[in-house]
């Protein structure tokens, strides 16, 4: 791989990489925690994991993936689920085109490679929503490929243990590192180890907005950022994007028991799921009446019911709520009972706390 990286630099990284994975997998023999896609490693329950884990914490994605290897079992079974039910399975856990794609992979692997998940990361990432990363997760842990796995955990792990300065966010930094690790990428189980110990390492010792746990690493002693008292100045990031903030107000459509609900549009944000009727910006009790009038609606009772925010990758919504009482089902919504809400309508987390006034 060209680089404008001194050769004398790479051939000490490379030194240093040769030196850590022997490392990482006897550390990770002796630590890895109990997790539920750790037991019965399959090729499909490392993909769904992987997918799950995506933006997403551990601890929140443990029992959704339980219900979801309960519901849809295998890739037979996702290829032919439902794509409401799907999304129902999902809610909560956001990102929903992580979903989507599930289920056009699990399709494509129904036609093209007789229901069987492709064994190696080249394969894999022809797949839908599948990419370097996660072809190289599966690959390596459910597979045995000789291949890495370069996530966020992966890239502060190595990038603290080389005090590499170049920014994370520019592709050749991903790319030099994988490639660093991949000349002494091991095959079989040693891969396996290998993937998972450096997740591990990134995920309960090196850690992204806290302090590491630098004393219990095994490897403190190769660290040279923890070697020249620098960890968390590693790794680099320039030029990191600020998140807009956009103001909502949320309208709970209250009617006999029912509350109305309407589709998102089928791209975008939370594409294709179900919200509760909002508009841009912030409105007073006068426009509130104003936009349900134009909605089709016609509120007797209008009261404000709180304040929400929710945060994703690159916007802020900052919501305020009116609940509107109405006589009639009127305007082009949806009604749906609490208990419909709660087993077949997906609304996205954002909704949470207007939800839970129901």
């Amino acid at each position: 791989m060209k680089t404008s990286i001194p050769e004398k630099r790479i051939q000490a990284e490379d030194q240093k990489i040769k030196t850590a994975v022997p490392i990482i997998i006897e550390w990770y023999r002796g630590n890895k925690r109990v997790l539920p896609w750790r037991e019965d490693v399959t090729a499909y329950r490392v993909w769904i994991s992987e997918i799950m884990l995506q933006q997403t914490r551990i601890e929140t994605v443990i029992p959704y993936y339980r219900r979801f290897l309960q519901e849809i079992p295998d890739i037979a079974a996702l290829a032919a689920t439902d794509e409401e039910k799907l999304l129902k399975l999902w809610e909560g856990l956001g990102y929903y085109s992580r979903a989507r794609n599930l289920k056009k992979a699990a399709a494509l692997v129904m036609d093209t490679y007789g229901g069987s998940l492709p064994q190696t990361a080249e394969e894999l990432k022809k797949l839908p929503g599948i990419g370097e990363y996660t072809a190289g997760a599966i690959a390596s842990i459910a597979c045995g490929e000789a291949v890495p796995a370069v996530d966020g955990n992966v890239m502060r792990v190595i990038t603290r243990l080389l005090a590499c300065p170049e920014d994370i966010a520019d592709a050749k930094t991903k790319k030099y590192i994988a490639a660093l690790l991949q000349k002494h990428y091991p095959e079989g189980e040693k891969a396996a180890l290998l993937t998972e110990g450096l997740m591990e390492l990134g995920e309960i010792l090196c850690l992204p907005n806290a302090a590491p746990k630098c004393a219990a690493c095994p490897l403190h002693l190769q660290c040279t950022a923890h070697q020249t008292g620098q960890e968390t100045a590693f790794p680099v990031q320039i030029g990191k994007k600020e998140r807009r903030c956009e103001q909502k107000t949320v309208f709970l459509f209250q009617c006999h028991g029912k509350t109305a609900v309407r589709k998102r549009p089928d791209k975008g944000l939370l594409a294709g799921l179900w919200e509760f009727p909002n508009c841009e910006g912030w409105c007073d009790e006068a426009s509130a009446i104003r936009q349900a009038e134009a909605w089709g609606a016609c509120p007797e009772d209008v009261e404000e019911c709180g304040a929400a925010k929710h945060i994703f990758t690159h916007v802020e919504w900052e919501m305020r709520g009116f609940r509107l009482l109405c006589r009639e089902e009127t305007g082009n919504f949806t009604w749906a009972t609490t208990e419909e809400m709660k087993n077949t309508y997906s609304i996205p987390t954002a909704f949470r706390k207007f939800q839970m006034l129901l």
